[in-house]
C-alpha cells in the first residue's frame, strides 16, 4: 500500500504521539513535519531522568526537544550539534564525575531547567518554556509532574536507568523493571485531556520496557488510551534495534526479539501496527491478535525517511 501524497485530512488530524529515546523523536519529527504544530502532542517518557552534579536531567525529553528545533547532534541522535565539552574536561581535572557526557550547550539547559524547578514551577511548565524558547511548535509534555525513576533490575541487583544504561553500558543482564513512585504519580495536566481529543496515538518506535512503559504505567494512562485508536511502530527490525538495548532485554527476559514480540507487549490495546519489510513473516501472527499490520521500509536515516514513514503511518491509520 504505497502512499505518496499529503491528503488534507491527514495533515489535519490531531495526533499524540508517545515517546522515548532518539527513535521515538525521530519519529515525532516526521509527524512534525506534516501535522500542524496544534495538531500534534508529544507525551514523553521521565523514567530517564536522573540528577547529577545538582542538575536535573531529562534525557527523553531534551532528545525531543533539540530534534524538533533541528539542533540535536546527528551522529547520536541525542545531545547537541556542534557541541564542545569545556566543563566536562574541568572537571575530570578536579576528579568529578565525567561517566554522563554533559556538553557545554546541553549542560546551559540542565542549569536553567533545575533553576526553574527550585523556583517552584512544575516540570511540564519549565519543558513548555524550554520548547518555546527552541520554537518548537508542537505540545511536548512530559507524562507527568512527579518523578517516576526506571529502576533496572539485574543478576547483580537493583540499578538506577542511567547507571545501567551509561555507566554500565547496558552489560548487567535485566531480569525485570521498577518505576519508583508509580502508584502515586499523576499524568501532567493536558495529557488525558490531549489523549481523549485525539484522532490517533501513535506509540513511536521506543523502547517498550524504558521508554514507553514508564508512560503507559502512570495512572490513568492505559485506561484512556484504551478508549482510542492506537498505531504502533515496531522499534525491532529483523530481530534487533537501530539504537538501544531493547532487543538484549527482550532475550534476557526470555523473550525472543521480534516485531511480533512487540506487537504482542501492546497487543490489547493496539488497533494497527507498522513493521519492517524484513518481518513481513510475521505479519499473519500479528493479525492472529485481531491487529492490521503494515509492511514498510521503517529505518530513519534521513530527513525525508522521517516523513515518508509519519505519512504512512497517518495514511494506513485511516483503516483502522
Amino acid at each position: 500500500m504505497p502512499i505518496h501524497e499529503v491528503h488534507l485530512t491527514t495533515s489535519a488530524m490531531k495526533v499524540v504521539a508517545l515517546a522515548g529515546g532518539v527513535g521515538g523523536a525521530k519519529l515525532v519529527d516526521g509527524l512534525a513535519q506534516i501535522l500542524a504544530p496544534e495538531n500534534l502532542t508529544v507525551i514523553v517518557n521521565i523514567g530517564d531522568d536522573f540528577n547529577i552534579l545538582g542538575l536535573k536531567v531529562c534525557p527523553d525529553l531534551d532528545t525531543v526537544c533539540y530534534t524538533l528545533a533541528g539542533v540535536a547532534n546527528p551522529d547520536t541522535g541525542w545531545g547537541r550539534r556542534n557541541e564542545t565539552w569545556n566543563v566536562l574536561e574541568s572537571l575530570a581535572a578536579f576528579g568529578g564525575p565525567t561517566w554522563f557526557k554533559l556538553g557545554d550547550r546541553d549542560l546551559a539547559l540542565h542549569l536553567e531547567r533545575t533553576d526553574r524547578l527550585r523556583q517552584g514551577k512544575s516540570l511540564s511548565q519549565v519543558t513548555y518554556e524550554i520548547c518555546k524558547a527552541f520554537g518548537v511548535g508542537p505540545r511536548v509534555l512530559p507524562v507527568s509532574d512527579d518523578a517516576i525513576p526506571t529502576m533496572v533490575m539485574t543478576t547483580a541487583g537493583e540499578i538506577p536507568f542511567q547507571e545501567y544504561f551509561v555507566r554500565q553500558r547496558c552489560e548487567p543482564v535485566v531480569t525485570g523493571f521498577r518505576f519508583a513512585g508509580i502508584e502515586k504519580a499523576l499524568p501532567a495536566p493536558e495529557v488525558l485531556t490531549s489523549l481523549r481529543e485525539a484522532d490517533l496515538v501513535v506509540f513511536c518506535p521506543s523502547n517498550p520496557w524504558v521508554s514507553l512503559d514508564p508512560i503507559l504505567a502512570v495512572p490513568g494512562m492505559r485506561e484512556t488510551i484504551s478508549t482510542q485508536k492506537v498505531l504502533g511502530v515496531s522499534p525491532i527490525i529483523g530481530g534487533q534495534t537501530v539504537k538501544g538495548p531493547a532487543a538484549k532485554m527482550f532475550m534476557e527476559l526470555g523473550i525472543q526479539p521480534s516485531a511480533l514480540a512487540v506487537a504482542e507487549h501492546y497487543h490489547e490495546l493496539l488497533a494497527g501496527f507498522v513493521m519492517d519489510e524484513v518481518d513481513t513473516d510475521q505479519v499473519d501472527a500479528v493479525q492472529g491478535m485481531d491487529i492490521l499490520p503494515y509492511v514498510t521500509n521503517t529505518f530513519m536515516n534521513t530527513q525525508s525517511d522521517r516523513r515518508r514513514l509519519a505519512l504512512e503511518c497517518l495514511e494506513f491509520s485511516k483503516f483502522l
